[in-house]
């Protein structure tokens, strides 16, 4: 029996978890000199970097060893990242999503594009070729892990630099079974993702009917480094090491998606793309319900000075007709539709991260009971939103 059941879930966030070498067996040979190793402490840690080691002696243990196979089994919602039952291979994902029961994932990476383009939304200074090449073999990589299973779809990674060699790759990423494009927050030094140089990328993701994704990690968690300096002992987190998403990192991990997507909106770029879909993933909701008032607010008050913002629908409207958000589990998603409406929020497990918790419907079925949503509503949140996003790549 599947830890879900009972009606169709499609999963808004999940994780491929990468080894020290994934993305160089997937780089063209002139661009792998170019790229960077992983720093794996970063994500947990000496005890972290040495479990991504072991991945490969994990999984040859559990091949052989049906004990040890159905420990990872029973275990499935507490075993977390590299521990985790399917994080790095795909035939132990396809027995993972058996045992979930879920319909779809997206399917992301974790911390591969600091070989290429940054470490968590702190962008360098990169060439052409190793970005794009980078971006290249991480595509190409991510489409080989979920090829095996039609449940899993796989999201490519896009920077914005150079916007005539992203339309290229839209174009060869999608060939490769490429389902949305995880875009930086971070807007390139060069241009703003709204400036018209900018058009021929968005275009193309209408033309492939293909959305635009923002997730954590793509952009600067704000002024994180100043309020760590608060002669606080810091302790060891979720993953064993003390350099990882905290609850000040929470309060404003969505200034980033809050800021490009404010620009999108106020810009008219979901005006001069009306078929351009995107979202904003793992970096909670709680934020969108004041922010709708705020985009309004703002066209309101500043027409008179920035004429670009008269457009013939109010931001809001745009929002509700092209964006989509995954709540976190602790968050109240019955206000949030309340608030906001059923059209914008999308279920989410994080799966294998440990930011999903380990029961993650539990969570999302009191906060809906709490405000009495309705069976149509639920049906949006769990399931339909993700087809809208995903349109004819769902």
């Amino acid at each position: 029996m599947p830890y879900a059941e009972g009606r169709t879930y499609n999963d808004a966030d999940s994780h491929f978890m990468e080894t020290r070498n994934w993305l160089f067996e997937y780089a063209d040979p002139k661009v792998r000199p170019k790229l960077k190793p992983i720093d794996f402490t970063m994500a947990g840690g000496q005890a972290t970097a040495d479990l991504v080691d072991a991945v490969p002696s994990i999984i040859e243990r559990r091949r052989k060893d049906p004990a040890a196979m159905a420990r990872a089994e029973a275990n499935i919602l507490d075993r977390k990242s590299w521990h985790a039952l399917g994080g790095y291979d795909p035939q132990e994902r396809k027995r993972a999503l058996d045992l979930l029961g879920y319909n779809r994932q997206l399917v992301f990476t974790g911390v591969t594009m600091q070989q290429f383009w940054g470490n968590l939304g702190v962008q360098h200074i990169f060439d052409p070729e190793a970005l794009y090449g980078g971006a290249r073999a991480h595509n190409r990589g991510i489409a080989e892990f979920c090829r095996h299973d039609r449940r899993l779809r796989p999201v490519g990674f896009l920077p914005l630099d150079f916007p005539e060699l992203a339309v290229i790759e839209i174009e060869q990423a999608v060939r490769e079974g490429v389902a949305a494009f995880w875009v930086p927050a971070t807007p390139p030094p060069t241009m703003s993702p709204t400036h018209p140089d900018m058009d021929p990328v968005w275009a193309k993701m209408q033309e492939l009917d293909v959305p635009f994704v923002l997730h954590l990690g793509g952009g600067i968690l704000f002024q994180r480094e100043g309020f760590l300096k608060n002669g606080k002992q810091i302790e060891t987190g979720p993953l064993g090491g003390t350099d990882e998403i905290r609850s000040k990192d929470y309060m404003v991990c969505h200034y980033g998606a809050e800021a490009f997507m404010s620009a999108m909106v106020l810009d008219g770029v979901l005006e001069k793309f009306p078929r351009l879909r995107g979202a904003v993933v793992e970096q909670g909701a709680m934020w969108v319900v004041p922010w709708l008032k705020k985009l309004d607010i703002a066209q309101a008050a500043f027409m008179r000075f920035e004429s670009y913002l008269n457009l013939p629908l109010k931001p809001s409207e745009y929002v509700h007709r092209q964006l989509k958000f995954t709540p976190f589990p602790p968050e109240p998603v019955g206000w949030l539709i309340e608030q906001a409406g059923a059209d914008l929020f999308l279920f989410s497990t994080d799966f294998p991260h440990p930011e999903g918790g380990r029961d993650p419907l539990k969570r999302f079925k009191t906060a809906l009971d709490q405000y009495g949503i309705s069976e149509e509503q639920r049906e949006r949140f769990y399931a339909s939103n993700f087809n809208e996003l995903l349109g004819s790549h769902a």
